[in-house]
């Protein structure tokens, strides 16, 4: 061969390596970022050409994919109440992608699931439209629906998260303003398009999933926090704290709610330094037991970092730093740098009910075939024990104290329920600010099988005089109220 051939063949070798590293770069290494670029329409074409799952709750669907007349066969519909389930069932949108359990889901929904093989071999071999499998919510349908017309009847801002205390299944999941996901999985693009700038331009975010994605300052409801630590250092709720309306820590001034006493004398018990929600005593409480402990003690209730999804993914909680008594001191009224997502402060209240157990928080009941059989079940898990069982019942006597303290004496005839309010300043002119306004509660006390968190921003519409008593309180318990006897 002379040397003319030589350089020829080397350069087709050199091509024939080049096209084979090239389909194997395209076909191996890129193959899922082309297939998830939302500018591949073969993908869009294939994705939508099968029927997908359901998601539901109880009875109700609150997603579900029905014929369509365009090229892409099948559209996504949210036939229930969709404003009010927008933050669990999220968007499907040719456009702008998923979120929530649309998300979260998707291999199940859409039929690419592993444990769908044998679903989508059948369909190949019988010439049968392949279809997405469906997801079953643990949302109760009465609970959700009363917690988003109590929010949004009064034009709060806000959320609503219950829980069951026992299992961590997720009841209530509202978050206020919301939109109709529906306007979204359209396909008329124009139409999609304006209303996704318009969600987005919005300044009150209706987009936003506050129960999950958004933290606030916790007020006085981490008081529960810091009690249980100081009952597991051995502290009695009898003992006697300071009465005092202000006191000053490192030359930073903290005051009670109206700087009112905590009561006639110069010290009152623990157990009614909380039930009032006195500033100055849980200060003086929070220096006592230590920043180490209240850090300790706020990790074993689940706050901090990595947050569980459930599946839908979950912004931190956390305490912050903690430096000095001035910070012990605002941290122990659940300011300075506290700050909870509404689930969180649910959990909180959930342990407490569960004896001090602390369950995994789950939104998914069960995950099916497209014939309805069952592919798996989602079974209750511990996390850990976040307190002992002693300071959990100890806690939920105080919180039943409170509970009267904040106008629920018989709110629930013949149902006892347990609870703390919080009043939480926020922004950069708190003083001249609305308080975000909490409420955090379990019912039935005695065997809690509900356990809530509500935050109503900026006090509704209450003002500054706004409290977690008079604004969050109501909705709290009429969640309550439909869990256990329906609407």
């Amino acid at each position: 061969m002379n040397a003319a051939l030589r350089r020829v063949a080397v350069a087709v070798m050199v091509m024939v390596v080049a096209l084979l590293a090239n389909a194997t770069y395209v076909q191996v290494i890129t193959a899922d970022s082309l297939r998830a670029d939302p500018r591949n329409s073969r993908v869009l074409l294939d994705e939508y050409s099968r029927q997908r799952g359901q998601i539901s709750a109880g009875d109700q669907v609150l997603a579900i994919s029905e014929a369509s007349d365009d090229r892409y066969k099948f559209v996504r519909r949210y036939p229930s109440d969709p404003e009010a389930f927008a933050p669990a069932t999220g968007i499907y949108s040719l456009q702008y992608g998923s979120s929530g359990l649309e998300r979260a889901e998707d291999p199940v929904l859409n039929g690419s699931d592993n444990r769908l093989f044998g679903r989508r071999f059948f369909d190949l071999v019988s010439g049968r439209d392949p279809r997405g499998g469906n997801v079953v919510t643990t949302l109760n349908p009465a609970m959700q629906q009363v917690a988003y017309e109590q929010l949004t009847a009064k034009g709060y801002s806000g959320s609503v998260v219950a829980i069951e205390p026992s299992t961590g299944k997720i009841l209530t999941m509202v978050s206020t303003p919301s939109f109709d996901p529906g306007t979204l999985s359209s396909h008329d693009l124009p139409a999609v398009a304006k209303q996704w700038d318009d969600l987005n331009s919005d300044p009150s975010q209706p987009m936003l999933n506050r129960a999950v994605n958004q933290t606030y300052e916790p007020g006085s409801t981490f008081k529960v926090v810091v009690t249980a630590a100081a009952l597991a250092k051995g502290v009695k709720p009898d003992k006697q704290v300071t009465a005092d309306p202000v006191k000053t820590y490192e030359g930073v001034p903290l005051e009670n709610y109206a700087r009112e006493r905590c009561g006639p004398g110069p010290t009152v018990t623990l157990l009614e330094a909380f039930a009032k929600s006195c500033n100055t005593a849980f200060a003086d409480l929070g220096i006592e037991v230590g920043a180490s402990a209240l850090t300790s003690q706020a990790a074993d209730f689940g706050i901090g970092s990595n947050a569980p999804s459930i599946p839908i993914q979950v912004a931190d909680s956390r305490v912050g730093s903690i430096d000095g008594d001035s910070a012990i001191a605002q941290s122990s009224i659940g300011q300075l740098n506290v700050s909870l997502t509404p689930l969180q402060n649910a959990i909180i209240a959930a342990t407490v009910a569960n004896g001090g157990i602390r369950m995994q928080p789950h939104l998914v009941a069960q995950l099916q075939g497209p014939d309805l059989s069952t592919l798996s079940t989602i079974a209750p898990q511990t996390v850990q024990q976040a307190m002992e069982p002693d300071v959990a019942a100890t806690l939920t006597d105080m919180m039943i104290e409170a509970e009267k303290y904040a106008g629920g004496a018989n709110a629930i005839p013949g149902v006892q329920i347990a609870s703390k309010t919080g009043t939480a300043e926020h922004g950069s002119d708190p003083r001249n600010t609305p308080p975000n306004t909490w409420y955090i509660a379990f019912a039935p006390a005695a065997n809690p099988t509900i356990a809530v968190a509500v935050i109503v921003e900026d006090g509704g519409n209450s003002g500054l005089s706004a409290t977690g008593a008079s604004v969050s309180a109501p909705i709290g318990r009429a969640v309550i109220k439909a869990g256990l006897q329906g609407r």
